[in-house]
């Protein structure tokens, strides 16, 4: 996962941790382990991102399957 393309598309979308973690129902504390490498997201929390974050296919495999 390239986690600093993940932090710059929250950034430049504007969309916060909170608003990230109730969208694929996990504390704010384990969205933040998830963005920073320490755990991993799965299919499903990343297609709720990809969606989220208005993610190209290209973008999406980009962040979260390299």
């Amino acid at each position: 996962m390239d986690n600093f393309k993940l932090k710059v598309k929250l950034m430049e979308k504007a969309i916060t941790y909170k608003e990230c973690a109730k969208a694929i129902g996990v504390s704010v504390t384990a969205f933040s382990n998830k963005v920073n490498g320490t755990s991993k997201f799965n299919v499903e929390e990343a297609s709720i991102l990809a969606q989220k974050l208005c993610l190209s296919n290209d973008e999406s495999v980009d962040i979260f399957l390299k």
